[in-house]
């Protein structure tokens, strides 16, 4: 379980929102189904674990409700994953990192570290 909600617009290129073309603005659900489109069963475990938000309203990194250290669009727990992924050059912090670090637990471990959720995504 998740806490917060946001609205998802994510601004392709990095720029200020004002200097951006509307075209060039998606939203976190179409960035996150590009970047797994290699592996879209990935999409709908962020979808599930996090409803697209990597961040609460309050600009946050969010967070599980019942796991506290479960973080961001994947979830991906603090406990078991905060060592490696730093090893590795991922910021499970930010959209990126976490996106990447999921890719990352999916090539080595497959689905099994969102066991939990898989009610949801293995529809």
């Amino acid at each position: 379980m998740i806490e917060a909600t946001s609205t998802t617009n994510l601004v392709v290129p990095e720029q200020e929102t004002s200097a951006v073309p509307a075209e060039q603005i998606i939203s976190v659900q179409q960035y996150v189904n590009n970047y797994y489109s290699k592996t879209p069963i990935l999409a709908k475990v962020a979808k599930c674990e996090s409803q697209y938000r990597q961040f609460t309203t309050n600009g946050d990194v969010l967070r599980g409700r019942e796991v506290r250290e479960d973080v961001g669009l994947m979830q991906i727990n603090e406990t078991y994953h905060k060592a490696d992924s730093i090893k590795l050059g991922y910021n499970i912090y930010s959209m990126e990192g976490n996106l990447a670090y999921g890719q990352y637990l999916y090539d080595h471990q497959g689905l099994a570290p969102w066991s939990a959720s898989a009610p949801c995504w293995n529809k």
